[in-house]
């Protein structure tokens, strides 16, 4: 018996190393497309499976299914029994929304709704009146959510979880290849991210690009900037992507939860690293409504927080900036990192 455990080292000692793989995994979700990049000695996940955790996740959280957890949640009268994925959720975005003072907001879907961004789109800004009876019906204070008991203090109260929830399916599938043991991953959903480990058997870590404004608008175009990242979640958020013209006035999706009007401000873009991608997701938008000194501000109070901001100066040219531990994370050139997003 004591000779058991060297033999066993003498043993590992003798194999050869792990050979490692590298599989890619890519599908359709959420309105958008999902990816799974990940490094191991066997294929432990599958796409047939991480179809099926979206699937799930659409089920509870997504406002174009009619069946969905959220819409049943939205015709409640005053009480609601939540599912896993609606509690978790409603209950992440309700402690940002009381971080951020009301910046970030799950219940403002009358007013998505309003201005031509939610389930049935139009180019129509409503009317000032409109917006401010709608107002009487959201307001995070109007939410209340105890585990997976939920309490609505208006029958009118309407939640819109798709500002977090692309950043709570991210969390998901990442807790779901850990549960696979797998270590070494890149999980995306639309852009959003989380990473954990890195490249094998080289050990580099996963390069992310950063999206540019003028990447966006035109293809081909150069990204922002690239990162080195093994551990943690990253999100963005912009005003470029979705928004239609009413006359010369660009409406965009984002809306402030406090005035129920577009957010009209300097910043373009926030891109936000967390140590999960729920977290990022909901700061992403709250950064983008403060706009960049109280957004700054707001970063350096978080201590689990970094944030990237593209902006647009006094005299229109458009600059960026970042918090300091953000700044650690910078690549540099893109000839210097292969993007892995």
């Amino acid at each position: 018996m004591f000779l058991l455990m060297p033999l066993l080292l003498l043993l590992r000692l003798l194999l050869p190393p792990a050979e490692w793989h590298r599989y890619e995994l890519r599908g359709k979700a959420q309105g958008t497309s999902w990816s799974v990049i990940y490094y191991a000695e066997d294929s432990l996940v599958t796409r047939l499976q991480c179809d099926s955790i979206l699937a799930s996740l659409d089920s509870s959280l997504s406002i174009y299914k009619s069946h969905s957890r959220i819409n049943a949640l939205n015709a409640a009268e005053k009480q609601f029994a939540a599912d896993r994925h609606l509690s978790a959720v409603l209950q992440k975005g309700q402690a940002i929304a009381r971080r951020t003072d009301g910046a970030f907001d799950l219940t403002i879907l009358p007013l998505i709704t309003a201005w031509g961004f939610g389930a049935k789109q139009h180019t129509t800004p409503p009317h000032p009146t409109l917006i401010e009876q709608l107002r009487s019906c959201t307001g995070y204070r109007l939410l209340r959510v105890k585990g997976e008991k939920v309490r609505k203090a208006k029958p009118c109260l309407q939640v819109d979880v798709n500002g977090i929830a692309q950043g709570y399916s991210v969390d998901v599938l990442a807790r779901f290849m850990e549960a696979k043991r797998v270590t070494n991953y890149l999980v995306e959903i639309g852009g959003e991210l989380r990473v954990n480990g890195r490249k094998q058997p080289s050990g580099e870590p996963f390069a992310i690009g950063v999206e540019s404004p003028e990447a966006a608008e035109s293809y081909g175009a150069p990204l922002q900037r690239y990162l080195r990242l093994d551990s943690g979640a990253l999100t963005t958020s912009g005003n470029y992507r979705r928004y239609y013209l009413s006359g010369n006035k660009a409406i965009t999706h984002l809306l402030d939860p406090r005035t129920g009007f577009p957010v009209q401000n300097e910043l373009v873009a926030v891109t936000v690293w967390a140590p999960d991608a729920i977290t990022a997701d909901a700061w992403d938008n709250a950064l983008m409504v403060m706009g960049l000194t109280k957004a700054l501000q707001a970063v350096a109070a978080e201590k689990h927080l970094a944030a990237y901001f593209i902006y647009k100066k006094n005299d229109s040219t458009v600059a960026d900036t970042a918090t300091p531990n953000f700044a650690r994370l910078f690549a540099g050139s893109p000839t210097v990192a292969q993007q892995d997003k």
